[in-house]
């Protein structure tokens, strides 16, 4: 199975705020988003992080990826500097970069942190999972909801859980691409 997320901000006592997660402090945020994660992807899962896993944490990076099962690929998001900054952790991905180009079943998706406007195979019916907005509703929101084959990651937005590229669509097809 694959899975997708992004913007967990493990670690990050301002998500809480920021996001209005329902958590009543970071330890209990980054324990509730690891335990959904490890209820869905198992060892042998693919996942692919469309950025800022862990921002401004405590703990070592290190703590989290560890706890966190599945094949881990990260996309760079504008927060990743205490992952990137660790060579010990950098071994926890089977890939890291700034953009990646994924086939689930017969969808070829582009996946980048930032929304793109257009993206590699835009023109032949190719999809863009995308993270870095959360749940606002700002001019990226706006552009993207326009963009029926572009699909936003958050993890604010899927009940802090990875989700499969069904569940993605699902979203989109029922509010504009899982945005709302």
């Amino acid at each position: 199975m694959i899975y997708y997320t992004a913007d967990l901000h493990l670690g990050h006592e301002n998500a809480i705020k920021f996001d209005q997660r329902p958590f009543a402090c970071v330890e209990e945020m980054d324990e509730a988003l690891i335990r959904n994660w490890n209820a869905r992807v198992t060892d042998r899962d693919r996942i692919y992080i469309a950025g800022d896993l862990i921002f401004r944490s405590k703990r070592a990076p290190e703590w989290y990826l560890e706890r966190l099962r599945g094949i881990k690929y990260l996309v760079i998001g504008n927060h990743e500097q205490a992952i990137l900054k660790s060579e010990r952790a950098l071994r926890y991905f089977e890939d890291v970069g700034k953009m990646m180009y994924v086939k689930d079943g017969k969808n070829h998706i582009c996946i980048c942190h930032f929304p793109l406007a257009e993206w590699n195979g835009y023109y032949r019916g190719h999809y863009h999972i995308f993270g870095h907005i959360h749940a606002s509703r700002n001019r990226a929101f706006r552009i993207m909801r326009e963009e029926p084959r572009a699909f936003n990651a958050g993890c604010m937005l899927y009940q802090y859980r990875p989700v499969t590229f069904e569940e993605l669509a699902l979203r989109r097809q029922k509010n504009c691409g899982g945005l709302e």
